[in-house]
């Protein structure tokens, strides 16, 4: 069984060697796992929430897409793609936002740690804070509902958005669904060994403790000059050192081997100086990041080269998002108006507006089936078949699953005809 991933990131920073370690690495590692289907996207709506600079905001993207191909996710085997390039994500979480509770949103931790802070500054509750920030969890599950990801990476400070995503996602289903899941309730996934780097000062590294080491802003110097600041303690060469003590052998371990870890913390109680020891640690580190940085360099040098990967990436995800937001507006009520209701004694009038599926036998000899509309429009066309069972079979397959197998049939649109309304029209076949 295959299990899909998704994977946001804010873009509102550059990226720096701590990110690379306890994000980046073991996502792009995860998504060249057989059995994984990976989504990974720039959540440059939910960076609004933060950020009112555009130019930051407009540098960040680049970087970060620019950083997660230079370190190996490959755009085919993977979806990469902007958030803000998928406009059905902003419509589903306006219906998301529909049916979530104002109460839910109260108790969603971003906005009572601002409602908490203006208190205790004798601040009006709600004093700087936006619609964005009180509604951040709607999109968030919009961003996860739209594509049905079983699995969520986030740390447990994002647990709670989780399992509102679940809950909103619950209700809609109870209420829109007709028997129907029509979204899969998430889960969140915990990272329980993904290291941690401590900074310079032996904090988690962060940019709000200005104790990071970067990772390609300001190439090799710039992470030379970072782990010389490392603190160790006050022991000179010669004199042995308690690997046990060290925030520098923590960082050395995120990158060597087993027997390189071994052989440095050997040297380190045999007395290896400080100084040579972050020169070594330095090596390392460039022996893993030295080829990605000449990756990002082309990148940022080349940034349409990004643009055609993201565009491609969110193409592959409208594929998907479009015909599934069709179904979900079908399921609120927001139709085509043919498919309104008729009194019972229409029914047989209202039976004719349908689309159809006709069956035929061509003069070559060969099965075929197209899906008309209720004015005689072609809407799909299917290719040949040997058996008139096959085609059947696809008929059948087409009705009952909808939109989710038009992927996978051998079927093209007529003429003039968007995937959105053969789309829309096969939903009104499954709700008859």
């Amino acid at each position: 069984m295959t299990t899909r991933v998704l994977t946001g990131v804010t873009t509102t920073g550059t990226p720096h060697l701590g990110n690379y370690v306890g994000a980046i690495r073991p996502a792009i590692e995860a998504s060249r796992k057989a059995d994984v289907d990976a989504f990974f996207f720039l959540a440059d709506y939910h960076a609004l929430i933060k950020c009112d600079d555009p130019a930051r905001i407009e540098r960040s993207r680049i970087e970060i897409a620019a950083t997660w191909l230079a370190a190996g996710l490959d755009p085919e085997r993977v979806t990469f793609y902007r958030q803000s390039d998928v406009p059905e994500i902003t419509e589903l979480n306006w219906l998301l936002t529909c049916v979530t509770a104002k109460g839910q949103m109260n108790r969603a931790h971003a906005y009572k740690a601002s409602t908490d802070i203006n208190e205790a500054a004798g601040e009006d509750p709600d004093h700087g804070v936006t619609m964005g920030l009180f509604c951040y969890p709607i999109l968030m599950a919009a961003d996860i509902l739209m594509f049905n990801a079983h699995k969520i990476p986030v740390g447990r400070d994002q647990i709670q958005h989780i399992e509102m995503a679940r809950d909103v996602a619950a209700r809609f289903n109870h209420t829109f669904g007709q028997g129907r899941e029509l979204f899969v309730l998430p889960e969140a996934h915990i990272e329980e060994h993904v290291a941690t780097l401590p900074g310079l000062d032996g904090r988690k590294m962060s940019k709000s403790y200005d104790n990071t080491i970067p990772l390609f802003e300001g190439g090799a110097k710039a992470i030379k000059d970072a782990i010389a600041r490392i603190v160790t303690d006050s022991k000179l060469p010669g004199e042995p050192k308690d690997p046990d003590n060290s925030h520098l052998v923590t960082i050395y371990e995120a990158f060597a081997s087993a027997g390189e870890v071994a052989a440095f913390r050997a040297a380190l109680m045999a007395g290896l100086g400080w100084g040579e020891a972050k020169q070594q640690l330095v090596q390392l580190i460039e022996r893993e990041i030295a080829p990605m940085r000449a990756r990002y360099e082309a990148l940022m040098a080349n940034p349409e080269q990004i643009e055609e990967l993201l565009q491609i990436g969110a193409q592959k995800a409208r594929a998907i998002a479009t015909p599934f937001l069709t179904e979900l507006r079908h399921a609120v009520g927001l139709r085509r108006f043919n498919a309104i209701a008729k009194p019972a004694d229409h029914a047989e009038k209202a039976k004719a507006a349908l689309p159809l599926f006709k069956q035929y036998r061509e003069a070559d000899g060969r099965f075929y089936f197209k899906l008309t509309s209720h004015d005689g429009r072609v809407l799909l066309q299917s290719a040949a078949f040997d058996a008139g069972r096959d085609a059947g079979q696809w008929v059948g397959k087409l009705k009952k699953e909808g939109a989710a197998a038009l992927n996978d049939a051998p079927v093209s649109l007529g003429d003039g005809i968007a995937h959105a309304d053969v789309a829309a029209a096969l939903a009104l076949l499954a709700a008859e």
